[in-house]
């Protein structure tokens, strides 16, 4: 067996060197430490649902928008995980910052058999846009209430003039995914 395993050791890749570095989204709005809040029938309990996302954000790396037809990923660019499970979790802690105690915010996997209202969508867009050098986040937005009714919303923001550089393009991507999230906060806690 070592000799085995010594022999497909020359066999097998384990790809290249890591990356120098990995992107993540971080929360520019936090709930204080200490908060918490419990599902009663006079407090709404939101619950952020997995995300859909297209091929092209399925991937750990940043897309980059060359033409109307082309993609390209950029060189040095690796998320820490897939885009939409960072930006699910960047929306719920967005949430419970700006929801206090007045509502629990559920955005893992737990159960939301409780929940009275519910958001879930498609991450459209997280990447760079080469023609207008910007980074751009897009997110469609579903919001189902108590009574089932249900409402949708884009949402986008731009950061522009943005070097197409990876640490430049991490931050902006940042900032424009805390907009989106702040924007999606708001509309799905006031209706």
């Amino acid at each position: 067996p070592a000799l085995l395993a010594l022999g497909l050791g020359g066999c097998i890749s384990l790809g290249g060197p890591p990356p120098e570095s990995l992107f993540t989204l971080s929360a520019t709005t936090f709930a204080p430490a200490g908060t918490g809040a419990m599902a009663t029938a006079d407090r709404p309990v939101i619950a952020v649902l997995a995300l859909d996302t297209p091929a092209k954000l399925d991937v750990l790396r940043v897309p980059v928008q060359v033409t109307d037809t082309e993609l390209a990923y950029l060189k040095e660019a690796f998320w820490v995980e897939k885009p939409a499970r960072l930006f699910r979790h960047l929306l719920g802690e967005t949430l419970r910052a700006r929801g206090g105690n007045n509502a629990l915010v559920l955005d893992g996997d737990e159960t939301v058999a409780l929940a009275t209202t519910t958001v879930r969508g498609t991450l459209a867009e997280m990447g760079y846009d080469a023609r207008s050098q910007s980074a751009v986040v897009r997110f469609d937005a579903i919001r189902v209430d108590a009574k089932g009714n249900a409402t949708t919303r884009r949402f986008e923001a731009r950061e522009s003039g943005v070097a197409a550089e990876a640490r430049a393009v991490g931050s902006a991507l940042n900032r424009a995914a805390n907009t989106v999230a702040g924007e999606v906060a708001v509309w799905a806690v006031e209706g």
